[in-house]
């Protein structure tokens, strides 16, 4: 009997979400809830620059571009608009920190830490609904990125024009290039794993600012700095009837930033510490997303003087400066923004969220080409420009957002007391702690139920009763997250304290993260070592004889 060399993580368990052997895939962990995406992290690497770069990805698109100029033109002074920035962004920054703890913690992304909230099965209650939003805005961004495409296309191609004659499914034959340019680019950045997308956003910030920076002083020198104005609008609201639309301005930011808040805890996973989490979230949102909105009035504002008109779609900004290398640098740096936001915000969540569905069946390439493949199928340019269809088909499940978050935050520090036993996610026993009912925990299911059908209904009813003419509160539906979380999380600690869930294991420290250590690496120490790790190959004189201890295939995969 002869030893060979030991095999490498290659030769086992193929890790999709991060370089291979990433995940400490155990050799206990069921397969039906485990692989090496979903399982804790071996090393936890990033820095609070790649968590500063990653919020840089967010705020740097077309969305966010006009999402902080529409803010300038509410009516409002320019020291409210400051405000309610502030405000709302720093509400963004403590949610934000909240939702990272348990995953840096533990190791593990969104979805696998709420199978301590919602159970083992439960779990895919959030994780579908939150994949079904970035499906539909997935495929909203790269269509968004494909104007910016063809602008280029029309400017350096001319006779690329006569494609905006032939049409296919309410798409020209130029955007479906431009689309298809993008769908692809995409799933190759996608393709290469975690690390390669990381160094893509730690890039593509900084690259964005470069060119608003440019965009913003060549305006500016053509409009002149007396003309430049920090109000958008043409009217003025007075004091008082600025609170309201400074208080509606402030849930906008929440809820600009409600999506990728609420998986937040997919990218926190890689954070070498939280401190290092929480410093990226300060530089990378009140700080970043301040400075953005700065350059986005003051490039508005001066489209005014230099255009004739007030412009807050960068997109149109660029087209009107009738330049080639402009319209170049800026087509392709607003479609780089917005490639850098689809990724984060709607292809990773989803890449974890349906592979946490089947983990055996679906990796994380392929979770993520799910969403990618369904958002085409849905057609975005269709619908993106009725306020009605995204109104009434996001409304619904963005409403959801709220609840599901009031939800983790109460199970993870006030029922479980922010104490998990990692191990336990990853088992289908039925005698788990974390099984409960068939797998659900029937006080977050109740909770996603009873909070999720009123603010449904404060999303979709008021805009309907204005719609008929009946009477107007639409101004409620502004605040359907706030109340969303508020109920999901005074609900599930109701319901909890009725008929308690949620096991906080006192007593116990062998495998349990009590969040007051970083990482997973805490918990696992002394525990089995994963089935990633190198192990040792001995070859015998029977054919394809297992090592030892295991069962061939079956022991390693």
């Amino acid at each position: 009997m002869t030893s060979t060399p030991l095999t490498g993580p290659h030769d086992l368990v193929e890790a999709a979400g991060h370089p291979h052997g990433g995940g400490n895939m155990k050799p206990h962990y069921d397969d039906r809830l485990a692989n090496e995406d979903l399982a804790p992290l071996r090393k936890q690497k990033w820095s609070s620059y790649n968590i500063f770069a990653f919020w840089m990805s967010d705020v740097h698109s077309v969305g966010g571009y006009v999402t902080a100029g529409s803010l300038f033109a509410l009516g409002l002074q320019s020291w409210q608009v400051f405000v309610a920035l502030i405000a709302g962004i720093v509400i963004v920054q403590v949610f934000a920190n909240m939702v990272a703890k348990p995953s840096q913690k533990t190791g593990v992304p969104y979805p696998v830490i709420n199978r301590v909230v919602f159970g083992i099965r439960g779990a895919n209650i959030p994780a579908i609904i939150r994949g079904l939003i970035a499906i539909a805005w997935y495929g909203v961004q790269t269509f968004l990125a494909a104007e910016s495409l063809n602008i280029i296309f029309l400017k350096f191609i001319p006779g690329s024009a006569a494609l905006l004659d032939v049409s296919f499914a309410g798409l020209s034959a130029l955007g479906w290039i431009s689309y298809a340019i993008l769908w692809v680019a995409q799933f190759l950045l996608f393709w290469n794993g975690m690390e390669v997308i990381r160094r893509f956003i730690d890039w593509a910030g900084p690259a964005v600012y470069v060119v608003m920076i440019i965009l913003a002083v060549y305006l500016v020198s053509q409009a002149g700095v007396q003309n430049i104005s920090f109000t958008l609008s043409t009217t003025q609201l007075d004091f008082w009837a600025s609170i309201p639309v400074m208080f509606a301005a402030i849930a906008l930011v929440v809820s600009y930033f409600s999506g990728p808040m609420l998986n937040f805890g997919d990218f926190a996973r890689y954070g070498k510490s939280f401190e290092a989490v929480k410093k990226g979230n300060f530089w990378g949102l009140p700080i970043n997303f301040m400075f953005f909105s700065l350059l986005t009035v003051i490039t508005a504002s001066a489209t005014v003087p230099v255009f004739g008109a007030l412009i807050t779609d960068p997109i149109k900004t660029v087209e009107q400066i009738d330049t080639p290398f402009a319209i170049l640098l800026g087509g392709l740096t607003f479609v780089t923004a917005t490639v850098g936001i689809n990724i984060v915000a709607n292809f990773i969540s989803p890449a974890f969220d349906f592979s946490n569905v089947a983990p055996k069946k679906i990796s994380w390439r392929a979770g993520g080409m799910i969403a990618a493949v369904g958002s085409t199928f849905l057609m975005p340019w269709n619908w993106y420009s009725n306020a009605d269809a995204i109104h009434y088909s996001l409304g619904v499940l963005g409403a959801l957002i709220g609840p599901l978050f009031g939800i983790l935050i109460a199970g993870y520090y006030i029922a479980a007391r922010q104490r998990v036993k990692v191990d336990a996610m990853f088992t289908m026993d039925t005698q788990g702690p974390y099984w409960y009912r068939n797998g659900f925990n029937p006080n977050a299911v109740k909770a996603v139920v009873f909070a999720g059908v009123p603010t449904v209904a404060i999303a979709i009813f008021p805009k309907l009763f204005a719609d008929l003419g009946l009477f107007d509160i639409a101004a409620i539906s502004d605040y359907s997250w706030f109340i969303g979380c508020g109920l999901g999380y005074v609900l599930f600690l109701f319901f909890e304290r009725l008929d308690p869930r949620i096991p906080t294991f006192d007593g116990e420290t062998e495998g349990i993260s009590d969040g007051t250590v970083d990482g997973a690496a805490a918990t696992t120490a002394s525990e089995p070592s994963a089935v990633s790790a190198p192990v040792a190959v001995v070859t015998s004189t029977v054919p394809d004889a297992a090592a030892p201890g295991t069962t061939s295939r079956e022991a390693l995969a």
